[in-house]
């Protein structure tokens, strides 16, 4: 579908152009949210008589999203999730739970497509991704995700958790260590116990 954009669209193009777009895109985004305007004569006419108040629209909500950008900034986008033996969520953290999150802890206000995450967080880790408060303003962001504070505390100080496999082998090596020193302690018992009670060597005369 051919459109008009009525505001500047990351990817897409700049107030007033007429870009090709998908039929889905125009009818569940662009059009009811009054980014763009289908492209006929009459809107075309319509968009040459709004344009400076369009324009002037649009610097404000630049304005206002360079207020926010500290704001952005300085929110701490940690999630605590269940997740498996391997790290793996018990589900995933989306542009939607991020979006959520911003509005709870910042008070700022954006929509998912907003968040330029790309693919769903399934897993335990640390992820970049970035906040486009507005076309040309975006603010990069680290999202930690983890199962408990604690976790989500070692992360922030640049700790790597471990999962699965590898964590069992540290922990059967930690076991293994363990008994070797009760054993050495041991021996070094039963060594002092058998030199106290050994008899006391004489001279031969």
């Amino acid at each position: 579908m051919k459109v008009i954009l009525t505001e500047k669209i990351t990817k897409l193009g700049n107030i007033g152009d007429t870009v090709e777009v998908k039929t889905g895109y125009a009818r569940n985004y662009l059009l009811p949210n009054g980014k763009a305007m289908r492209f006929t004569r009459e809107n075309v006419a319509l968009f040459e008589a709004k344009k400076a108040e369009l324009t002037a629209r649009q610097e404000a909500a630049k304005k206002n999203a360079e207020a926010n950008v500290d704001a952005v900034k300085n929110a701490k986008f940690f999630m605590i999730r269940q997740a498996g033996d391997t790290g793996q969520l018990y589900g995933s953290v989306s542009t939607r739970d991020i979006a959520r999150m911003l509005k709870e802890i910042a008070n700022v206000s954006v929509e998912s497509a907003q968040v330029m995450l790309g693919a769903p967080i399934k897993s335990v880790g640390v992820f970049d991704t970035q906040i486009a408060l507005h076309p040309d303003v975006i603010v990069p962001v680290k999202i930690f995700v983890a199962q408990s504070q604690d976790e989500i505390e070692a992360l922030v100080a640049g700790k790597t958790l471990t999962f699965g496999s590898k964590k069992v082998e540290e922990e059967v090596e930690e076991e293994v260590e363990e008994e070797v020193a009760e054993e050495v302690a041991t021996e070094e018992k039963t060594q002092e116990v058998a030199a106290e009670t050994a008899p006391e060597a004489t001279d031969a005369e």
